[in-house]
Parts: structure tokens; sequence; C-alpha cells
């Protein structure tokens, strides 16, 4: 491999400043105990870099592509994102680690290619994504998920009775699930999606003023 075309210190430059981006960047996920922490982000983009160093150095001008070892680390970085994310009853987490994953990919990527500037500058911006952006997030309005388990008496009606109760306050039903039958009662486990103003004392309320509704039970996610 000639690798003639960039100096050893510019080639060492780059697998630094890739190390140390993925660093910034893999602190933050690991400062909120993410699965995907500080070895794994620097990892990716220092793997990134590399294959982009390969990339130029082993076979620009050699008739092959040089462009294909990029793209397939777009496509790789993938399935190390995909292992991050999991669903938990109606809440699925781990979206903002896969997208940081690709996103030091992309960072490892361009300071391989000597694009100093795009990589310093999008982790600069990853941190205020990840950080002020965060807090920001936090006071908008946004619609909240909860689980409801409803015990009832087992009547004809009354799972379409629930359902208008929610319904005149806004609230989505995401999924249902319905015990069997005992001593003339069953429990209805409800994942909902309530609106950013609804309180929890409310729809309490309204669902235990239902005819039939002995218990209403509630919990976050």
């Amino acid at each position: 491999m000639d690798i003639a075309a960039a100096s050893w210190w510019e080639i060492l430059l780059r697998l630094i400043l890739a190390l140390v981006l993925g660093g910034l960047i893999g602190l933050e996920r690991e400062t909120v105990e993410k699965p995907a922490g500080l070895r794994t982000h620097t990892l990716v983009t220092l793997g990134a870099a590399l294959f982009t160093l390969i990339s130029k150095e082993g076979f620009f001008g050699s008739g092959a592509d040089p462009a294909r070892i990029a793209s397939n680390i777009v496509v790789g970085i993938g399935f190390l994102g995909a292992g991050t994310i999991w669903r938990s009853g109606v809440n699925v987490q781990g979206l903002t680690t896969a997208a940081t994953l690709w996103t030091s990919a992309a960072i490892g990527t361009a300071a391989g290619a000597g694009f100093y500037l795009g990589a310093a500058a999008a982790t600069a911006l990853v941190v205020i994504v990840l950080i002020p952006f965060k807090a920001l997030e936090r006071r908008l309005p946004r619609r909240g998920l909860a689980t409801i388990e409803v015990l009832l008496v087992d009547e004809p009606g009354q799972l379409g009775r629930i359902g208008t109760v929610l319904g005149a306050h806004n609230v989505n039903i995401e999924h249902v699930e319905m015990s069997e039958r005992m001593d003339k009662h069953v429990t209805i486990t409800l994942a909902v999606r309530l609106p950013a103003r609804l309180t929890r004392d409310e729809v309490m309320g309204a669902l235990g003023d239902v005819d039939g509704v002995e218990q209403v039970r509630w919990k976050e996610g």
C-alpha cells in the first residue's frame, strides 16, 4: 500500500482528531449512562477515519472506486446503531444514541479525509444538540405516554365506554390488553398517549366515574 500521498504525521493527526472528536460525543453519552458510551463512540470515529484513509491512500488512482469504502461505512454503522434501540412498553429508547453513532461515523470519515473544519464543526453542533437542546426539549409541551390499568365489572359495552371517555379527553389508545375474567371482573391494560396539558388526575377521575369501574392504576411510560 502506497501511503506517500500523505505524510505520517498527517495520517496520525487525522486519527487523533477522530479519536478526540468521537470521545467528546461519547463522553456525553457516558454521563447519561447510555449503552454506547465513551469507548464505543471513540472507536466508531477512529474506525471510520481509518477506513477513509485506507480508501484514499490505498485505492485512489488504482482503478477501483475509493468511495465504496465510505459508502459501506454508512451502511455498516446502521447495524451497530440498531443494537442500541429497544422497546419498553409503548416507549422506544436508544434512538438518540443510534443517531450519535451514525453522526460519529460521519465525523470520523470527515477527519480521515482531511476535512477538519467539517469534522470539528459537526462535533460542536452534536454537543449542542445533546446538551442545550435537551434542556429546551423538556420545556416543550408534548404528548405523554402512560399505561393505565382499569379493574371493572365484566359487562357488555364496558370497553366502548372506556374508549368514549378517553376520546372525549383527546387521549389516543395505542394498545389494549384484557385479562381473563375472574369473579365477574376483568382488568384492562391501556397503553395511551396523552395531550400535553391533560393531567393524570383528570384522566383517572374521568375513568373512575364510568359505571362498573372499581379501580384505576396509573403507570408512567
